[in-house]
């Protein structure tokens, strides 16, 4: 249970900087990291330069309720600007938009007041685990990460000092949770560490398995007989293909999902969930937008909390007017709407038929097998490498998975990012790849991916 002592100096934290962690991806260097949908939704757009440049209010080329949204939206900005510096934990009304999306989704209140707003999910991510900074008992911090994951986590427990206990999904069941692995986990790493805080990942990244409401109701029980502290990242909540989400907050009876449906004594747990614009079918990556429900902790911790976020003045509050959008879309009648599902359609067709295709190419390639993709935007197929091509790479100071994906790209131009960046288990070899090309990008990526793989095979066969 956390409580205002732990905080130990976290005002004097350095801002979050790019950290040398080793599993920390360069964006820059990585063509696999791209967007949804870039002929991007209409009504972000309008929504984010009428509120940038309100004098395009005489137009008509822009639908009254997007006029009406920026009016409320500018309504809440002091001076009534975007330029202007809004409260640390974002706009009012944004927050309040929120809140009201959470209520619907999980059929449990969620209140403003619990709402903070960052810039983009990562940031919010590090500012709630530099909560956990401090030894306890003489015992340094630990959190419990799935492998595999995505490497901002271990970047910033790396950056923050915090230790890292690793718990596995298994691969042979879609990349199910098991709990035996994680009490596994929990007992091996509490033995010199003090383990304060249990992640899921859910839609998986870069595995793309979608927990079931079994699995989460299984996570809650563990983390309340160990005292953890729950932090889900659901950034891919709406990027689902063919399953249901179900958040860590709410399930079972009428998809009320898990802290509610159990009761007390789980109701009164501590959780802190993310969504942001970056996924889903914003795919607004680059105006950093995202929000953090807290729930369940303790008044002076949250007044805490607040205080270090406000050493940080305010989020973007461009990135809070598509947030807005996010959370707010427009609704049958209204003038945006028929236009807005137009455009939001095609990309969940697309991402389905792409997440399909990719199941089944990879499982048709000698050597490989990849789960079916159930959420998030990647594929993650297992590659089995032929020893003398480990013994090479081995030589040449490289993991064979890396050596591997650096000839990919060599030989064909696909650029994949290896399997050890994210984790995995030992004498195991995977890769990360988008499954987001437009259609013949996607389709050349697939067949040249099978085709080198066929004359790697050949050229390291024993």
């Amino acid at each position: 249970m956390l409580d205002s002592s732990t905080f130990q100096d976290l005002a004097s934290l350095p801002l979050h900087q790019n950290c040398d962690h080793p599993a920390v991806m360069n964006p820059k260097k990585c063509a696999t990291v791209c967007n949804i949908n870039k002929n991007l939704l209409s009504v972000d757009y309008a929504v984010v330069a009428l509120a940038a440049y309100p004098e395009l209010m005489s137009s008509s080329d822009i639908p009254a309720d997007v006029k009406g949204r920026v009016r409320e939206i500018l309504g809440d900005c002091s001076q009534s600007s975007v330029g202007s510096y809004s409260p640390s934990g974002g706009l009012r009304m944004v927050r309040e938009a929120v809140a009201a999306y959470l209520t619907e989704r999980d059929q449990a209140p969620a209140r403003a007041q619990d709402i903070y707003l960052g810039n983009g999910a990562a940031d919010l991510i590090r500012a709630v685990l530099a909560m956990f900074i401090g030894d306890i008992d003489g015992k340094p911090p630990a959190v419990m990460l799935p492998i595999p994951q995505y490497p901002l986590f271990s970047g910033f427990l790396s950056e923050l000092g915090l230790l890292q206990a690793s718990y596995y999904l298994d691969e042979e069941r879609n990349w199910a949770l098991d709990t035996c692995e994680l009490q596994r986990c929990w007992k091996q790493a509490s033995i010199c560490s003090h383990v304060r805080v249990l992640v899921i990942i859910n839609p998986g990244n870069p595995s793309g398995q979608v927990l079931s409401v079994k699995d989460l109701e299984e996570i809650v029980k563990f983390a309340y007989d160990h005292d953890l502290f729950l932090l889900a990242d659901e950034v891919y909540q709406d990027n689902i293909i063919g399953k249901k989400f179900h958040s860590l907050k709410k399930a079972m009876n009428n998809i009320i999902r898990v802290m509610y449906a159990m009761g007390e004594p789980y109701r009164s747990m501590e959780l802190a969930s993310f969504a942001t614009c970056s996924k889903g079918w914003a795919a607004e990556s680059g105006l950093r937008a995202g929000f953090l429900e807290m729930v369940g902790v303790q008044g002076g911790v949250a007044a805490v909390f607040e205080r270090t976020r406000s050493l940080l003045q305010c989020p973007g509050v461009l990135g809070q007017c598509a947030l807005h959008c996010l959370v707010q879309p427009p609704l049958p009648g209204e003038p945006s709407y028929e236009r807005y599902k137009s455009e939001r359609g095609p990309t969940e067709i697309a991402l389905a038929e792409r997440s399909a295709t990719a199941f089944n190419v990879f499982n048709s390639i000698p050597g490989y097998s990849c789960n079916s993709i159930h959420g998030a935007v990647f594929a993650f197929p297992r590659v089995e490498i032929p020893k003398r091509a480990q013994k090479e790479a081995l030589e040449n100071g490289r993991n064979p998975d890396e050596f591997y994906c650096l000839q990919l790209l060599e030989e064909t131009g696909v650029c994949v990012v290896p399997g050890s960046g994210f984790g995995q288990r030992e004498g195991t070899f995977h890769f990360r790849t988008t499954i987001l090309h437009p259609p013949r990008e996607f389709n050349y990526m697939m067949e040249s991916i099978r085709r080198f793989h066929l004359h790697f095979l050949q050229r390291y066969s024993n």
